[in-house]
């Protein structure tokens, strides 16, 4: 079965041709619970999301500020499983019809098996993967499977990244590029900095993929500032913290779908 790696493309596309930025939400797979973060992700599509990154929880996830290690230490003290990421993704598709993708650290797929990874991501319905460790010099097993099974490869650039850098990066991916706003960890943060501006020009002089800016994002007026200059805004933290300050599941799910709301009017006023 193939992947939805088209259905990625087009939702971008899409986005782009009604002249705003795509709002990209990031959850954890297993938090609060495997069924409550299959909710959480309908929720955020219900609030506006257009995409959603299904994070795979990693007990030492260096791209991750703590909100999200918090979260991701629910998810495994709760035993999540790569099963129960490929179900995240399966039931979060079925139920929304949005392009799903998996963000995860390279050692679990690569403990796993590439092969087995991608056939079972694309058999559940997955768009593809955002990979932040994977260098891209190491990557041609990963691409070569992913490409066979219709699946995107996401990689991540920062603002250190060279132009040289840039070019190599965005020539291996698909589906989109993933700026980091800053140099750090995940987070909420009061603003969003000028660095992301300069890497999204950067980067699009080296590619015709649509480049999406993740790190800091947290508001509707953050999120017009980068839907200014970015072909999507990508929101993690912000939802997750959302969930975990929520006295329970219920509020958790009625305050990501809130914020969702928020954010994807904040996309359309840029």
């Amino acid at each position: 079965m193939s992947g939805n790696i088209e259905l990625l493309n087009t939702t971008l596309a899409g986005a782009k041709a009604a002249d705003r930025a795509a709002l990209i939400a990031y959850l954890p797979a297993g938090f609060p619970t495997v069924d409550g973060g299959i909710e959480a992700v309908k929720a955020v599509v219900a609030g506006g999301a257009d995409i959603v990154e299904v994070g795979l929880p990693h007990s030492d996830p260096v791209l991750d500020g703590p909100v999200i290690q918090t979260a991701d230490d629910i998810a495994l003290r709760g035993g999540v499983r790569i099963a129960d990421v490929m179900r995240t993704v399966r039931e979060a598709h079925e139920a929304t019809g949005v392009p799903i993708l998996v963000m995860t650290y390279w050692n679990p797929i690569d403990r796993y098996g590439v092969e087995r990874f991608t056939a079972e991501l694309a058999e559940a319905g997955g768009a593809g993967c955002i990979l932040p460790d994977l260098p891209v010099q190491e990557s041609a097993l990963w691409r070569e499977h992913a490409e066979k099974h219709g699946l995107a490869t996401v990689f991540v650039v920062a603002p250190s990244s060279r132009d040289a850098r840039l070019a190599t990066i965005t020539a291996a991916g698909s589906g989109f590029v993933y700026a980091a706003s800053l140099m750090g960890v995940t987070g909420t943060r009061a603003s969003v900095g000028a660095q992301a501006r300069n890497l999204v020009e950067r980067t699009r002089a080296t590619t015709a993929l649509p480049v999406c800016v993740g790190l800091g994002v947290s508001n509707a007026a953050q999120a017009a500032e980068v839907a200014g200059f970015a072909d999507g805004v990508i929101v993690g933290s912000a939802f997750v913290k959302a969930m975990l300050d929520a006295p329970d599941e219920a509020a958790g799910l009625a305050a990501v779908r809130s914020l969702a709301g928020e954010l994807a009017e904040g996309v359309r006023k840029r």
